[in-house]
């Protein structure tokens, strides 16, 4: 793709997992604390890294015709499960705690820069977060963290996951816009491939503590977008909020 012109865009769709929210620190500090209310003791950062390891391949299921649709709260459980028994500590979780940690996944803690920055897009630009979160996830973590997003396009809406063409032009379509006229923005080589296939702009966030302190981030060197920006208050300034 050529010719970028942000006169172009109407809106700007936002990837959620690492690019707007922190879901290391949002899971490793939750997945601690509810394990010590168990009576037991998890690392909540390697758990952290264990169950985000298996989001991608669990996707790969559903999109490849593996198995069925299935929401991303199902095989964020079914991962957990697994993951209970790997580390030694499934007796100490019933049910209820169970359906807890599923839901540490519905409240993470934003980058500190996503709202000011999201603000400053808002003035110009319809702001939807785009996700393979599933509906009621992404409705949890837009209303407990306030972030100006006027709407939620959740892939269990295309019952697909990115980076399938599906869920980048329902968004499109639900809007009303042409592909071209939405400018992805992620953290991830993967997301912006996917969605610059589907025909949209695309633009790239650095994260540098997406996977934590120890962990390798994607970079810009990684994608390619027609962006590549080091937060939101830098993409608003690209974009000449």
């Amino acid at each position: 793709m050529s010719d970028f012109d942000p006169a172009d865009l109407r809106v700007i769709a936002f990837d959620i997992f690492g690019t707007t929210f922190d879901w290391y620190s949002g899971v490793s500090e939750q997945v601690s604390r509810i394990a010590a209310e168990q009576g037991v003791t998890i690392d909540g950062g390697r758990f952290a890294d264990d169950w985000r390891g298996r989001y991608i391949p669990s996707m790969r299921t559903v999109n490849s015709g593996e198995r069925d649709w299935a929401y991303l709260d199902t095989l964020h459980r079914e991962s957990l499960d697994d993951l209970l028994e790997l580390h030694g500590v499934a007796a100490a979780f019933d049910e209820a705690a169970r359906r807890r940690l599923v839901h540490v996944w519905h409240r993470l803690p934003a980058w500190p820069d996503a709202a000011s920055g999201l603000a400053r897009l808002r003035r110009r630009y319809v702001l939807a977060a785009l996700s393979n979160g599933g509906f009621a996830l992404l409705t949890n973590l837009v209303h407990h963290s306030g972030l100006p997003f006027d709407c939620v396009v959740s892939a269990e809406l295309a019952r697909a996951y990115k980076p399938l063409p599906a869920p980048y032009l329902t968004a499109a379509g639900l809007l009303d816009v042409e592909p071209g006229q939405v400018l992805m923005t992620a953290a991830h080589a993967w997301d912006l491939d996917g969605a610059r296939a589907a025909g949209l702009r695309t633009a790239f966030v650095e994260r540098p503590l997406e996977k934590g302190p120890h962990g390798a981030p994607d970079r810009a060197e990684d994608a390619t977008s027609d962006l590549a920006v080091t937060g939101f208050g830098e993409l608003a300034d690209a974009l000449g909020c």
